[in-house]
């Protein structure tokens, strides 16, 4: 029997583990970064990251599809009825540019749906989490040193996803790095009917936690994602009441496919 609030304080203390070491490498004076198959940056970060996190999932015994060990094939992976789905190191090129907006993903899918997420940034030292049976949750001014004995304990230094709901104003939140034409004209469409739209852009899965948080009411991603780059995210804005569907805003965005590229999809509060 899975044991969700468990594993959701096992991934938040990875998650934790893994970003004390992912700033050392920020903050030091010089990195490398090489470029992968799929033209995407890898920096000693990232791959700090993954080892980390591989590490301490490992006792769960469940199955890990890393972005940093993706090639498992599908025939094995179509069998895997739990499994964790992480991104060790989420908006490279945020890292890259120094401007913050990074993330450590880790979630826990079931079947082709996450029904855990914990979502970790470094650098503001902010804590995303949730699951299916307690919510979505944030702690502010967390680091690898924050002790908890159990979820109950870190729950009692959280704050309840959304935490804050503007009905008044339609604010959407886009990439930062990667906003396609088809993502710029679905945001004009939206100014028409509605009047005035609130547009912010945000690296990484921070788009997903602003869902889920209230601060934003939309993110549509018209543009390519892999499952891994979202999944997190998914699950915490499900937990905090959000709908994360296709672009036609009733299909569910599903994991675990073949193709581990993801459709467009649409987060809406």
């Amino acid at each position: 029997m899975i044991d969700l609030n468990l594993l959701t304080s096992l991934a938040v203390k990875a998650s934790l583990k893994a970003g004390n070491d992912i700033l050392k490498v920020y903050k030091s004076a010089d990195f490398d970064i090489t470029i992968k198959s799929d033209n995407s940056p890898l920096t000693l970060a990232d791959k700090k990251s993954h080892t980390i996190i591989m590490e301490m999932l490992k006792e769960t015994t469940l199955p890990v599809l890393s972005e940093e060990g993706a090639d498992i094939p599908y025939e094995t992976r179509k069998n895997w009825e739990y499994f964790w789905l992480v991104d060790p190191l989420d908006g490279t090129k945020e890292f890259i540019n120094r401007n913050g907006e990074f993330t450590v993903n880790i979630a826990l899918i079931h079947n082709d749906t996450p029904i855990l997420g914990v979502i970790y940034v470094p650098v503001t030292k902010d804590l995303y989490y949730g699951n299916m049976e307690i919510g979505a949750f944030k702690a502010i001014n967390v680091d690898e040193g924050l002790n908890f004995e159990n979820l109950n304990s870190l729950l009692q230094m959280s704050f309840r996803l959304p935490f804050f709901i503007d009905d008044e104003v339609i604010t959407v939140v886009a990439s930062k790095s990667h906003l396609t034409k088809e993502t710029s004209d679905y945001i004009e469409e939206l100014k028409k009917a509605n009047g005035y739209i609130n547009l912010i852009s945000k690296g990484s899965s921070l788009k997903l936690c602003m869902v889920a948080e209230g601060t934003a009411s939309i993110y549509p991603r018209f543009g390519p994602t892999m499952e891994w780059d979202i999944a997190a995210g998914h699950a915490i804005a499900s937990a905090a009441g959000c709908n994360v569907t296709l672009k036609d805003e009733k299909t569910p965005l599903v994991y675990n496919k073949e193709e581990l590229l993801n459709p467009w999809f649409i987060v809406k509060r």
